[in-house]
C-alpha cells in the first residue's frame, strides 16, 4: 500500500536515492540512464561490483550499513531486485516514511540454476521479502512479472503454515511493467541492402551457461549439414570462467566468424548492430533480451525461441520452435526458422515502444506517482 501524500516541496528537485545492490553492466546502464533521463532531480546513487553473488544478495545491507545518506531526506528510493530492501527499511527506520520502488531486473525463482551454484532458498526470499516491503514492483519484461508471481505462489505454496492471504493478489496489484529503455541513438536507417544470400548472423549474449551456446553450436551443425552459406559473429560479455563451447564453435566454425569476443569499444559494437543481417538467440532464459531489442533497433532482423519475453516483441513467424529439453531437435526449428527467413525476406521490425523517449513519460508519472502518493499502486 502506498504512504500517505508527503510533504515535499513540488517545486524544489525531487531528491532520490537509486540501490544497485549487484551492479551488473545492464543495471549499471539501466540506472545512468534514469540519470540522464531525468535531469532535474538530484540523484544519490550506491552501488556495489557485480561479484560474489551470494553475499552481495544477503549482505548488501551489511556493505551499506554505515552509509550516512540513509539518514538524510529523500522523496524517493529507487532499488534493483538485488537489494535486500526489507533488512535495509528495517536496519535505517528513517527510510520508513520514504516511498520505495523496486526495480526487477530479473527475479530468482525463475534464474535457472547451473552445476557451480548451490541450491538455496535465500536468493527467492531475498526477492519475496523486497517486494512486499516495496511500495511498487518494477517489472522489465511481462514474462519476469508473470514468472515472479508464479514463482513466489509456488514457493509459498511449499510453506507449512503462516502465510497470510491475498499476498499474491497483493503483489499483482503493485506491479508494473516498465522495459530497461533503448537509446534513441540506436534506432538508425541503414543505408544497404541485407545480404540475405550470405546472411551474416549474429550472436550478442553474454557468455554464461544460460544463454545457450550449446545450442548455438547445435545450430551451426545443422547449417552445416544443410549447406547453408553464411557469416558469423559471436559477441559479448565474457568472464574467466566461460562455457569451453565457446572455443568448439571458434575451433570448428572459425571460417565462419567475422568478430568473436567482447567488443571493448561501444562505437565498435554500434557499428557491429548496424552491419549484422540476423540477430540470433538460443538462450533458455533471458528477462528482457537488451542485446535482442538493440540489434532491432539497428536494424536487425530477429530469429528467437518461442519462450521468454521474445514474444512481446520479436514477430510471430520470427520465433521457431521451442524444444528446451531436446537441444537437437530445436537446433532443427532454429534451422527451420532461418531457411524460412531467407525465403521471406521480411522486413525489419524495430521496438518503437521501447525507445528511451517514449518510456521517459511512463518512469516519470510512475516516480512522481509514488513521490506525491496519488495511488497508482494502491
Amino acid at each position: 500500500m502506498m504512504m500517505p501524500p508527503t510533504s515535499r516541496n513540488t517545486e524544489a528537485a525531487p531528491r532520490v536515492l537509486l540501490l544497485s545492490g549487484y551492479d551488473a553492466a545492464s543495471h549499471r546502464r539501466w540506472r545512468e540512464q534514469l540519470v540522464n533521463l531525468f535531469p532535474d532531480y538530484h540523484w544519490h546513487t550506491l552501488a556495489l561490483p557485480p561479484r560474489h553473488f551470494r553475499w552481495r544478495i544477503r549482505g548488501n545491507p551489511i556493505a551499506w550499513l554505515n552509509e550516512p545518506c540513509f539518514q538524510e531526506n529523500w522523496d524517493l528510493v529507487i532499488a534493483t531486485s538485488m537489494v535486500d530492501l526489507a533488512a535495509l527499511k528495517g536496519f535505517h527506520p528513517a527510510l520508513a516514511g520514504v516511498p520505495c520502488l523496486l526495480y526487477m531486473h530479473e527475479n530468482q525463482f525463475a534464474f535457472p540454476t547451473s552445476s557451480r551454484q548451490h541450491s538455496s532458498a535465500e536468493p527467492q526470499t531475498v526477492n519475496l521479502y523486497s517486494a512486499i516491503a516495496a511500495d511498487g514492483a518494477l517489472f522489465n519484461s511481462a514474462w519476469n512479472r508473470d514468472s515472479f508471481l508464479e514463482g513466489a505462489w509456488q514457493f509459498l505454496g511449499k510453506m507449512p503454515d503462516g502465510v497470510p492471504d491475498g499476498l499474491i493478489a497483493g503483489l499483482r496489484k503493485k506491479s508494473r511493467v516498465v522495459p530497461v529503455p533503448i537509446e534513441d541513438r540506436l534506432f538508425v536507417a541503414r543505408n544497404r541492402a541485407r545480404d540475405w544470400q550470405c546472411p551474416h548472423l549474429l550472436w550478442n549474449h553474454r557468455w554464461e551457461y544460460d544463454k545457450g551456446a550449446d545450442r548455438l553450436l547445435g545450430l551451426l551443425e545443422e547449417l552445416d549439414r544443410r549447406a547453408l552459406p553464411y557469416r558469423l559473429s559471436v559477441v559479448g560479455e565474457s568472464f574467466r570462467r566461460y562455457p569451453r563451447v565457446f572455443d568448439d564453435i571458434h575451433e570448428r566454425f572459425g571460417h565462419h566468424l567475422q568478430h568473436r569476443g567482447f567488443l571493448e569499444q561501444r562505437a565498435d559494437y554500434d557499428q557491429l548492430l548496424a552491419d549484422a543481417d540476423i540477430v540470433v538467440s538460443t538462450a533458455l532464459h533471458d528477462f528482457q533480451g537488451l542485446s535482442m531489442l538493440e540489434a532491432m533497433a539497428s536494424g536487425c532482423v530477429a530469429l528467437a525461441p518461442d519462450r521468454l519475453a521474445y514474444r512481446e516483441y520479436v514477430p510471430a513467424d520470427n520465433l521457431y520452435a521451442s524444444h528446451e529439453t531436446d537441444p537437437e531437435r530445436e537446433a532443427r526449428a532454429a534451422a527451420d526458422g532461418l531457411e524460412q527467413l531467407l525465403a521471406r525476406q521480411p522486413m525489419p521490425v524495430p521496438p518503437d515502444a521501447w525507445r528511451a523517449s517514449e518510456l521517459q513519460g511512463l518512469y516519470h508519472d510512475l516516480f512522481e506517482s509514488a513521490m506525491t502518493g496519488a495511488g497508482r499502486f494502491s
